[in-house]
């Protein structure tokens, strides 16, 4: 499919009560197309590559949104993240969108974590939940769990003071360390407990943010277990 093509079958797909509910959710320039449409379009990409930076590039949330979906962020390159991360004018690409890509990149833990000291809340957001992607996708061994135990200090000291979305965000953090870290369970449910329940606006939303310990609880005490997710897209 072309650029054209894909972008006619988004509009197509589009409704206004789907776009009033994600302009609710902070999204901008949409024309409300169901997640589930986005996958059949997915479905029929596959993984042009190519097509899924043009989508991206748009600056239509729909197709930005399926970009993620269809891109290999491990084929993107640094650059390409940065533009992504800085150019997500939406809470819904920059909190989901660009972490599916990002977590999926060599470079993704060295991004996200000079993304969580931007001024920009959106970056700083992207950061926050790549970091999350990240711990939910490799093995422990192979994370920086020092690095690992000092964010969740980070976090215990900043929450409450740090940026709308960014509280949303660091405290999935915590969800995510504490739910696929086995060695860092402990000390995530501790920080879980001494930030307490974390307040953020939902923009009039029934949305909530997680009380993250009985989260990480609830995550672990499943059938089968907390186990490691090949990815973060959904």
């Amino acid at each position: 499919m072309t650029l054209q093509q894909v972008l006619d079958a988004i509009k197509a797909y589009g409704s206004e009560q789907t776009r009033n509910t994600l302009m609710k959710h902070g999204a901008v320039n949409t024309y409300g197309v169901k997640v589930a449409d986005l996958k059949t379009l997915q479905k029929k990409i596959k993984n042009d590559q190519e097509l899924a930076l043009q989508l991206y590039d748009t600056g239509v949330y729909d197709a930005m949104y399926l970009a993620g979906l269809v891109a290999d962020g491990a084929k993107m390159t640094e650059k390409q993240l940065q533009r992504w991360v800085e150019t997500s004018r939406s809470q819904g690409i920059s909190e989901y969108t660009v972490p599916w890509v990002a977590s999926e990149h060599p470079a993704g833990w060295k991004l996200a974590l000079q993304w969580i000291d931007s001024g920009d809340e959106k970056i700083a957001s992207s950061g926050w939940s790549t970091l999350g992607g990240i711990v939910s996708m490799k093995e422990d061994d192979a994370l920086d769990l020092p690095m690992l135990e000092k964010l969740l200090k980070r976090v215990e000291k900043e929450i409450h003071k740090a940026p709308n979305r960014v509280r949303y965000t660091m405290n999935g953090f915590v969800i995510g360390v504490g739910t696929y870290v086995n060695v860092l369970e402990q000390q995530s449910v501790d920080t879980a407990r001494k930030i307490g329940l974390v307040s953020v606006d939902m923009n009039g939303t029934a949305c909530k943010v997680p009380a993250a310990e009985e989260y990480i609880k609830a995550s672990r005490n499943r059938p089968g277990g907390a186990k490691k997710k090949k990815t973060i897209k959904c």
